[in-house]
């Protein structure tokens, strides 16, 4: 997804935000707002959101000395979320459907964003927690979903935030753990999860965990290690949460499944849908490929060589 010029004041806002969660310093929030603003008169709008994020917050780290400015922020989301695993967890195995109680929880727990929101209340956590088990869900992408996952022999789940991991956790104790693979970033970037966050909320009991060496807010591939490149290249589906990870790979050449919740205007728009909706949407390769294994079969069943006609 490229950068609309709606993205640009809302990243200049976003950085003297963060700033500010670091030190009361005023000389450095005019500093950080200055190099902010003449980035921004260069910025290519072709790249996505997250690449100008992660050039600016570099400088944040950089200016302020402080490697993980958002370090408390994820040990308290990462602790709220775990108080409340055992109720949310059994919600889910009491449900109908337990993989779609799964799927509508791990989108809830997409709130839990800093990259977008300055502020975000455990309140605010607990009523997107009630609403996403009733409203509306595409059961047409929710079934391709599941044929995926049946299909799939090697997953890669891209993770978003700390905390958030802990509703991801329990979406993928409903999937076969040893098709999974669970994707931190490499080093802090925002309220985004790390290997030790990772640790903390017992992801790594669960499946396979690795970081993806890059410190940009969702999946820039070229900014990603060759390691995590491999794996990427050789996953048969990628589950991908967060406006971060759509915003980074709405376009790449894979099947992979989007969660998340828009938390602006421009995103929302993009996805033809409204704020704060629950999504969960594959991507347009995926679509194809699925769309070209039916005509695939259909001609296997027509027996000449050509598609059946509907």
């Amino acid at each position: 997804m490229r950068t609309y010029p709606d993205c640009v004041p809302c990243g200049i806002r976003h950085a003297l935000e963060s700033v500010r969660m670091i030190t009361d310093d005023e000389r450095i929030h005019e500093g950080v707002l200055r190099e902010t603003l003449r980035r921004a008169c260069s910025m290519d709008l072709r790249q996505s959101p997250p690449a100008t994020a992660q050039i600016i917050h570099r400088f944040i780290r950089e200016v302020t000395n402080v490697k993980d400015p958002y370090l408390a922020v994820k040990d308290r989301y990462n602790k709220f979320a775990l108080e409340i695993y055992p109720d949310l967890k059994q919600k889910i195995e009491s449900s109908a459907n337990p993989l779609e109680t799964a799927v509508r929880l791990a989108v809830a727990g997409n709130i839990i964003d800093f990259g977008v929101n300055s502020v975000v209340e455990q309140g605010d956590v607990e009523q997107t927690i009630t609403r996403s088990l009733t409203e509306p869900l595409d059961m047409g992408a929710f079934a391709a979903f599941e044929k995926a996952i049946e299909a799939a022999t090697d997953i890669l789940y891209l993770g978003d935030n700390a905390g958030e991991i802990v509703f991801d956790r329990m979406l993928i104790e409903q999937l076969p753990p040893e098709k999974v693979t669970f994707v931190v970033k490499g080093s802090p970037i925002l309220n985004d999860a790390l290997m030790e966050d990772a640790r903390m909320v017992g992801m790594t009991d669960v499946v396979e965990v690795v970081d993806n060496g890059s410190d940009a807010p969702g999946t820039i591939l070229e900014s990603c290690s060759d390691e995590f490149r491999r794996r990427f290249d050789r996953a048969d589906l990628i589950v991908a949460k967060g406006q971060g990870n759509f915003e980074t790979l709405d376009d790449v050449d894979k099947n992979v499944f989007f969660m998340l919740r828009p938390k602006c205007k421009v995103l929302a728009e993009h996805l033809g849908c409204e704020i704060g909706e629950l999504i969960l949407r594959q991507s347009a390769a995926g679509t194809c490929r699925l769309g070209a294994k039916v005509e695939r079969f259909k001609n296997f069943q027509d027996g000449t060589g050509k598609a059946v006609k509907q």
